[in-house]
């Protein structure tokens, strides 16, 4: 046999590399392409503030709550136990930086999902420099002559929906955002209020000068369904915070949830229009709970966001062949992590299922508590005046599975520093130290939240945005075209390409 020359080896294999660079390219172009028909029907999920620890620590949840253990890949990974957009058969992964910041806010991430553009923190529908506006993914689709739906779980003229039809040099300018809302001529807008309908404009005025229809019953709003109208604005009838809707935790029975208002806005905008629709839905409070670092508040928002994901499915399983649906987070928020010091590899999720209320709903049965008894307390200072406080002991317990007798010295100690912090102010930790531990977040009620997540096995690292990339889910027509590892900016770009619209970044 006829030896092989060192060169002719090295030959042979830098050929073989070159064959098989080529064939991922090729594979990459071809992921890329949309073969045949655009879709017809084009969903949009943004869970705010989601990425995989969040995923991962609502289904530990479900299968808790199932009857399952955390603990045991069998229970795991029985589909019942299973988000809907985890199941979904094509996966990748976004990063989720701006143009100077590796923490993005909403603002920024939103611009480059609907945009396909890269900005700064704070900045919706325009470039880093604030000179040029841009046209969103939701405003060619309905040039295109498709319908058109905004919802979100926060106020309307929030950051993450006002990217899909404002363009301002600053997310705080919401009255300008809803005076550019009123304008779109979209057909539906859903979920929570306008946090600032007055102003320069009055947005709702202008609303209805520009043939939109108010709703804020839950009956008004699920008569749609039967009765669809052209130009719609439902807002629910309770808002809890900053014309949000409620966390799914908190909500009353005559309020919709984002699911529900999911189910209405398909309806309302499935009919025979024959370009079809685009929808985006937000999971925006899945960012505040994680903000606030109460993870009971996040995954009943990140369940109520998957039953909306559930929604579009059983849409989809109507038009298969017709339907696109994406999910995707525009960053972490609070660094969540599975997994805690104090816990090791145990979990136990069975700890947050006595959690009643949001930390948003104790703090308003605080504040009241605080006003009638701060003078008394605060009066005689002592380390037991949470121990003598029998109202906050019983919620303590009731609302938040915490038996004072069963904790540890430390977290006894947190708990009375906490209590002492929101009750008189002051404690024994330093300026420093109380920033640390509770931002500006009322200190009881995070302190009960982190140890309750820590018995749990859930960890903490900021009140803000992280920098991790976040994952990307996709079914239906062309869903292969978000497989793989890219930027946030090449969704929109993607997505463009997919709906046979002009290529993004377009200037207004």
């Amino acid at each position: 046999m006829k030896k092989v020359s060192r060169r002719a080896k090295s030959t042979c294999c830098k050929v073989l590399m070159a064959c098989t660079a080529l064939a991922f390219t090729v594979g990459a172009q071809e992921a890329v392409s949309a073969p045949g028909p655009q879709p017809k029907y084009v969903f949009f999920f943004l869970g705010d503030g989601m990425s995989n620890s969040q995923i991962q620590a609502t289904e530990a949840y479900l299968t808790t709550v199932n009857g399952g253990s955390a603990m045991k890949a069998t229970d795991l990974l029985k589909p019942a136990n299973r988000l809907n957009m985890s199941k979904m058969p094509v996966q990748g992964m976004q990063t989720t930086f701006d143009s100077f910041a590796l923490m993005t806010d909403s603002a920024s991430s939103a611009t480059a999902f609907a945009c396909g553009l890269k900005t700064v923190s704070g900045t919706i529908g325009k470039n880093e420099t604030k000179a040029t506006s841009y046209k969103s993914i939701a405003q060619l689709a309905h040039e295109a002559g498709k319908k058109v739906g905004i919802l979100s779980s926060v106020s309307l003229d929030h950051a993450t929906p006002a990217a899909y039809y404002a363009s301002v040099n600053s997310r705080s300018e919401m009255n300008e955002i809803g005076r550019q809302m009123a304008n779109t001529g979209y057909e539906f807008f859903g979920g929570g209020g306008l946090a600032q309908p007055t102003g320069t404009t009055n947005v709702m005025a202008l609303l209805t000068t520009n043939g939109y229809e108010v709703k804020n019953t839950r009956t008004d709003i699920l008569d749609l369904k039967n009765n669809p109208q052209d130009k719609v604005v439902c807002i629910n009838p309770w808002l809890q915070d900053a014309a949000a809707m409620p966390y799914a935790i908190d909500k009353p029975n005559t309020n919709l949830s984002l699911a529900e208002m999911t189910d209405v806005a398909i309806a309302n905008l499935s009919d025979e229009n024959p370009a079809g629709f685009f929808i985006m839905v937000e999971g925006g409070k899945i960012d505040w709970a994680c903000h606030a670092n109460d993870a009971k508040a996040t995954i009943g928002d990140m369940l109520d966001f998957d039953a909306a994901i559930g929604e579009a499915l059983e849409f989809y399983n109507q038009h298969p062949n017709e339907t696109l649906i994406i999910v995707t987070g525009d960053h972490e928020t609070g660094g969540m992590t599975v997994g805690h010091a104090t816990t090791g590899y145990a979990a136990n999720y069975g700890a947050l299922v006595p959690q009643t209320m949001s930390f948003q709903k104790f703090e308003t049965l605080w504040a009241p508590h605080e006003a009638a008894n701060e003078g008394t307390v605060c009066a005689s200072p002592s380390s037991s005046n949470l121990e003598n406080d029998e109202t906050v002991m019983n919620w303590l317990q009731n609302d938040f599975g915490l038996v004072y007798s069963t904790l540890n010295d430390f977290q006894k100690q947190k708990l009375e520093d906490a209590y002492d912090k929101s009750m008189c102010e002051t404690n024994d930790n330093s300026a420093a130290e109380n920033t640390f531990l509770y931002s500006g977040y009322n200190p009881f009620s995070v302190t009960m939240t982190h140890i309750l997540n820590e018995k749990a096995s859930i960890g903490w690292t900021s009140y803000s945005h992280t920098g991790v990339p976040t994952p990307v889910f996709a079914k239906g027509r062309v869903a292969q075209t978000f497989a793989g590892f890219y930027d946030n900016t090449d969704i929109a770009k993607r997505l463009a390409q997919v709906m046979a619209l002009p290529a993004l970044p377009v200037q207004k």
